[in-house]
C-alpha cells in the first residue's frame, strides 16, 4: 500500500471517488467521516489498482455549504466562483438567489450569475429583475446553453467553478455544452409540479483544461445559512456594508429603532425594500429563539 495525494472527484454519500497521477480510485474513508467535499485535496492510501482509503483531508481554499436546523450539506471544496444557474422557467425563486449570494459573500468566493434560456419570451422580465443584483456589483451573463455557451468560457478560464440553482434551469445542459464527454444526466421540466426534475445526484468535478475545473452540484430548493451569524449579516449585502456601525444601536435589528442607518437608506430608495426584508428574515432564522 502507498500514499498519494488526489482530489475528489465525484462524491457518493460514503463513498468518493478520488483522482491522484493519473489513475482513479473507489475510496472510503477512516471510521465514519463523510464530510469531505468534492473538489477536496486529500492524502489517500491506496490499496490496489481500484481502490485505496481516505486518510486526511488538506487545508481548504474555501468550503461552500448550506446548514439547517437538521443537517449540514457540504455542496464544493476549493472552489473559486459560483456560477448561479437561473432561468424564467420553471418559476425562478428569487429568494434561493438571494441566499446563495450570502454564502459566496460569507465564504469569500466569487459569484456571477447566470441567466440560461435566453430564448424565451419570459426571459425579458426576468432580465427586469435582476437588474437589482447588477446594480449591487453581481455579474449578470445572459446565454442559451443549447445555442451557445461562448459567452462563458473567459469567466471559467483559470477558475474553479461550480453549477449551483433550482432543479430544470439548464445547469447539466450548460455542462454537457461545455464537456460534451460529461454525458451529465438531463431531466425533463415537470411543468405539472413547475420545477425541474432532480436530476444530478451528486457533485462531479470535471477538467476544463489543466487550469480551468468545472463542479456540477444537485439542484437546490432552498439554502440554509445557520452557520451564519446574525450579527454579521449585514457584510454580507453589498449595499448594506458601507453603513455597517451607522446604526444609533449597536445591537440594531434595523425594524424600529431610531436612527437606523439601514432602515434610513430604505426609506430614501438606496436600499430596495425586498433585500431589507431578505436581512429581516435572515436574522429571525438566525437568532436564537427565546424561551
Amino acid at each position: 500500500m502507498t500514499g498519494q495525494t488526489g482530489q475528489i472527484i465525484r462524491s457518493h454519500g460514503r463513498r468518493f471517488i478520488v483522482e491522484s497521477e493519473g489513475q482513479v480510485y473507489d475510496c472510503t474513508t477512516r471510521g465514519k467521516r463523510v464530510d469531505f467535499a468534492c473538489g477536496d485535496w486529500v492524502d489517500i492510501l491506496v490499496q490496489n489498482k481500484e481502490q485505496a482509503v481516505i486518510e486526511r483531508s488538506q487545508e481548504r481554499r474555501s468550503l461552500l455549504y448550506r446548514q439547517d436546523d437538521w443537517k449540514t450539506k457540504v455542496i464544493a471544496a476549493n472552489v473559486t466562483r459560483i456560477l448561479f444557474v437561473i432561468a424564467a422557467v420553471p418559476s425562478p425563486n428569487e429568494e434561493l438567489l438571494g441566499r446563495c449570494l450570502i454564502a459566496a459573500e460569507a465564504g469569500d468566493i466569487d459569484p456571477v450569475i447566470v441567466v440560461n434560456k435566453a430564448d424565451l419570451p419570459e426571459t425579458a422580465s426576468l432580465l427586469l429583475k435582476l437588474d437589482l443584483y447588477r446594480r449591487l456589483g453581481y455579474q449578470v451573463v445572459t446565454l442559451s446553453a443549447k445555442q451557445d455557451v461562448a459567452p462563458l468560457l473567459p469567466l471559467l478560464q483559470g477558475q474553479t467553478s461550480v453549477f449551483v440553482g433550482q432543479s430544470g434551469m439548464g445547469k447539466s445542459t450548460l455542462t454537457n455544452a461545455l464537456l460534451p464527454d460529461a454525458n451529465a444526466r438531463i431531466g425533463d421540466i415537470s411543468t405539472a409540479l413547475d420545477s425541474g426534475r432532480h436530476t444530478t445526484t451528486h457533485a462531479t468535478l470535471y477538467h476544463l483544461n489543466a487550469d480551468s475545473h468545472l463542479i456540477d452540484s444537485p439542484g437546490l430548493q432552498e439554502f440554509g445559512l445557520k452557520h451564519l451569524k446574525a450579527a454579521e449579516l449585514t457584510r454580507y449585502f453589498p449595499e448594506m456594508r458601507p453603513l455597517i456601525g451607522q446604526c444609533r444601536f449597536h445591537n440594531c435589528s434595523h425594524r424600529v429603532e431610531p436612527n437606523c442607518a439601514i432602515m434610513t437608506a430604505c426609506e430614501s430608495g438606496a436600499i430596495v425594500k425586498s433585500r431589507l426584508s431578505l436581512l429581516q428574515r435572515l436574522t429571525d432564522e438566525l437568532s436564537p429563539s427565546k424561551p
